[in-house]
C-alpha cells in the first residue's frame, strides 16, 4: 500500500518536470524568444530539481518523508500559479526553478529512498517501481497539458494544474505519516557492500556516481527535452511530438521495472552499465532517419532502453551506504542526473540555434554518453580486480 501511494505521489507531482517540455513552442512564440532561451525554464526546473532533492532528502532523513512531501506540494501548488501569471520568459523561468523544480524533488529522490527502507529482498524492484512514477507522469502528462493548452491556453494550463496537485497530492502525504522502520529502531536494512569494496572512500564514490549522473542525463536529455520542438520544426506538429514523448516515457515504465528485477540479481553498477549501453545505441539511431515513423520507432526504443538508468543511482547508495543517510546521499546521486538533464536541455537548444540542426545535439549527446559508460565501466572492472585479490 505504501508504494501504491508513493508511485502514485510521483505520478502527480512529476508533472514538473513534464509539463514545460509541451509548452515549450507556446511560450517561445509568446514571449517572442530564441530556442535556446525557451529552453531555460526546463533547465531552471531541473536545477530547482537538483538542489531540492539533497534539501528534501536531508528533511526526510531528520523527519520522515509526510513532511518534505507536503512542503514540496505548496511549493508546486504555488510555482504554476507563479508560471502562469509570468509577465515574461526569465520570471516564467524562476517559477520552474524556485518553485515547480523544487517542490516537485519532495516526489522523487526522498520517496525512493523512503520505500528502500520498507523491503530487503525485492528492494530493487520497489525502488524501480516507486521511480516509475516520474515516467508515469511523463506518459500522462503531456497529452493532458496538451488538451488543456489547446482548449485554455498555457496560463490558465499552468493555474488549473496548481489545483489538481493541491486536492490529490495532500491527502495522500498525509498517509504516510508512519515512519520508516530504520527511523523507528534504528537498526537499518543491511546493505551488500561499502565504497571500499571498491577501493574507494565514500566521498570519491560519491564523486564518480555524480560524474556518471550528469554525463548519462546530458545524453538522456536530448530527446527527452526536444522531441517536442523536434517535431514542430520537421512539420509533424506538437501533437506528434507529445504522443512521442509519451510512448518514450510510457515504454520507459517497463525499462524501469525491469531494471529492477536485473538490479535484484545482477547488482546496480552492472545494471547501471546495461543501460547506459542501450542508450548511447538508441540515441545513434535517432542520427539515421527523420521520417515520422522511425521517430515512433526510436523513441519506444528509447524508452525501452533508457528508462532504467536513473532509479540504478539509488539502487547503488543503498548497496554501498548506510540507510542512515540513504535520503541525503540518494539526494545527492540524483541531483547529478538533474543537473545533467538541465545542462542538455539547455545545451541541445543552443546547439540548435547555432546549427539550425538536432543533428549535432544528438551527436553531442552520444559524447556525454561515452563517458558514463567510461566512468561505471571502470567501478566494474575495479571491483572485480579487487575482489580477485
Amino acid at each position: 500500500m505504501r508504494l501504491a501511494i508513493c508511485l502514485a505521489l510521483g505520478t502527480i507531482g512529476g508533472v514538473g518536470m513534464w509539463s514545460v517540455v509541451v509548452v515549450i513552442p507556446a511560450v517561445q512564440a509568446d514571449f517572442g524568444v530564441g530556442r535556446g532561451e525557451a529552453s531555460l525554464p526546463y533547465t531552471f526546473a531541473m536545477m530547482g530539481f537538483a538542489l531540492g532533492g539533497v534539501a528534501m532528502g536531508r528533511l526526510t532523513d531528520r523527519f520522515g518523508i509526510m513532511v518534505p512531501v507536503l512542503a514540496g506540494t505548496a511549493l508546486l501548488a504555488c510555482g504554476y500559479v507563479a508560471a502562469g501569471l509570468a509577465p515574461n520568459i526569465w520570471a516564467f523561468a524562476l517559477a520552474h526553478g524556485f518553485l515547480i523544480g523544487f517542490g516537485s524533488a519532495a516526489v522523487f529522490g526522498p520517496l525512493l529512498a523512503h520505500v528502500s527502507m520498507w523491503f530487503e529482498r525485492r528492494r530493487g524492484i520497489a525502488v524501480a517501481l516507486a521511480a516509475s512514477g516520474n515516467y508515469l507522469a511523463g506518459a500522462i502528462w503531456p497529452q493532458v497539458v496538451r488538451f488543456a493548452l489547446e482548449s485554455y491556453g498555457w496560463r490558465t494550463t499552468h493555474i488549473l494544474i496548481a489545483v489538481v496537485a493541491v486536492v490529490l497530492m495532500v491527502p495522500l502525504a498525509l498517509l504516510l505519516r508512519k515512519p520508516a522502520p530504520t527511523a523507528a529502531s534504528g537498526s537499518g536494512l543491511a546493505r551488500s557492500a561499502t565504497p571500499a569494496a571498491l577501493g574507494l572512500s565514500p566521498n570519491a564514490l560519491m564523486a564518480l556516481l555524480a560524474v556518471a549522473g550528469i554525463s548519462c542525463c546530458v545524453a538522456m536529455s536530448m530527446p527527452q527535452v526536444h522531441i517536442v520542438a523536434y517535431c514542430a520544426d520537421l512539420g509533424y506538429g506538437v501533437a506528434r511530438g507529445s504522443e512521442m514523448l509519451s510512448l518514450m516515457l510510457a515504454f520507459g515504465i517497463v525499462s524501469r521495472v525491469a531494471s529492477g528485477f536485473i538490479a535484484d540479481r545482477i547488482g546496480g553498477l552492472a545494471t547501471l552499465l546495461l543501460g547506459s549501453v542501450l542508450q548511447g545505441l538508441a540515441l545513434i539511431l535517432f542520427l539515421t532517419s527523420d521520417a515520422l515513423t522511425p521517430l515512433y520507432v526510436f523513441s519506444i526504443l528509447f524508452g525501452l532502453f533508457q528508462g532504467g538508468i536513473v532509479p540504478s543511482y539509488a539502487i547503488i547508495v543503498r548497496e554501498y551506504f548506510s540507510a542512515g543517510e540513504a535520503g541525503t546521499r540518494v539526494g545527492i546521486a540524483l541531483m547529478a542526473t538533474l543537473i545533467g538533464m538541465a545542462f542538455g536541455g539547455w545545451i541541445s537548444g543552443v546547439i540548435f540555434d547555432v546549427t539550425r540542426s538536432y543533428q549535432a545535439a544528438f551527436v553531442n549527446g552520444i559524447l556525454w554518453n561515452l563517458l558514463n559508460l567510461a566512468i561505471v565501466g571502470w567501478l566494474l572492472m575495479r571491483r572485480e580486480r579487487l575482489a580477485r585479490t
